[in-house]
């Protein structure tokens, strides 16, 4: 049927169809454009969106991201000290101020000598009031050698004066410290003592007998004593005995062969002897455990000499 034969009725019903969807246009391309919202106000047109204005895709705006707490500083741990460094040993050096080497230098030890080692007979002797034995007061091994010992009290006693003589061999024969004892090892003043039938040293024992045959002759000892006490305020491995000609009294000695005694190898000349004489020095120390332990011998020794100031 043609456009021309549609009833009326048709024709009303679409035009308002038609109508309609022309006010429909406007406000789908504004929506189609993206806009802000529909036009307030138009006649036929859809009630505006409410009056904010918030694009349409703004509707569901995504949360804003929360501020990320800053980590907190890690507290900073302590170093832990170092560990000092153990201080060398420190040895002189020949540049040191007033030091000197000295080379060929003989070494010995002597000690305070201990009156239980003898065997002796017990007699009175000038200087002290009780009685001592006989080989502790004048053999080679006793005071009048080492210039102080510890009696069998316990108390430390030792030579006043060397009086008049010097020292003899074990047959009688005199010798000297200055010649080198040439004339033989001593073995006991040159008074102080008994004569056998040959000449020849002995002394009374103090369990009896005698020790080298019966005793002829005695031979005094004029101006020699004794004292209690110690001679000299010395200390173990730190006093040597020394010749002043040689080493000045109160000089600082370093020993090389000594460095783990104990106190670095440091001495201080504080002490002479008759048999120590020229290059030699006397080194004092406790008593050894045995009378049969005779000490240290060196010889060609290199020590440091600081020498004390005059």
């Amino acid at each position: 049927m043609t456009s021309a034969g549609r009833p009326p009725l048709f024709r009303s019903a679409l035009a308002v169809a038609l109508a309609g969807a022309a006010s429909l246009a406007p406000a789908a391309s504004a929506l189609a454009a993206g806009g802000a919202g529909l036009s307030p106000g138009a006649t036929g047109s859809i009630t505006t969106l409410g009056s904010g204005g918030a694009p349409l895709g703004g509707l569901d705006p995504k949360p804003k991201p929360k501020p990320r707490a800053k980590p907190k500083p890690k507290p900073r741990a302590k170093p832990k000290p170092r560990p000092k460094a153990k201080k060398k040993a420190t040895h002189p050096s020949p540049k040191a101020p007033r030091g000197v080497w000295l080379h060929g230098v003989a070494i010995t030890e002597y000690w305070p000598a201990p009156e239980s080692w003898f065997v002796g007979a017990l007699v009175a002797t000038p200087g002290l009031a009780g009685t001592h034995r006989i080989d502790w007061l004048y053999s080679a091994s006793g005071v009048s050698m080492e210039g102080e010992g510890i009696g069998l009290d316990g108390r430390m006693y030792h030579i006043d004066a060397l009086g008049n003589g010097g020292w003899v061999t074990a047959d009688g024969s005199p010798t000297d410290a200055s010649a080198g004892w040439s004339g033989g090892p001593p073995y006991w003043r040159a008074g102080g003592l008994w004569r056998n039938s040959h000449g020849a040293v002995t002394f009374p024992l103090s369990a009896g007998g005698w020790s080298a045959g019966s005793g002829r002759r005695y031979v005094s000892l004029p101006g020699v004593s004794f004292a209690p006490g110690a001679s000299l305020p010395l200390h173990f491995y730190q006093s040597i005995a020394v010749d002043p000609s040689v080493i000045p009294l109160d000089s600082r000695v370093y020993i090389p062969a000594y460095r783990h005694d104990g106190h670095g190898g440091w001495f201080i000349a504080q002490d002479t002897g008759g048999a120590i004489t020229g290059r030699h020095i006397d080194v004092y120390r406790n008593p050894p455990a045995s009378p049969s332990d005779s000490g240290q011998f060196l010889t060609g020794v290199k020590i440091y000499v600081i020498r004390a100031r005059e």
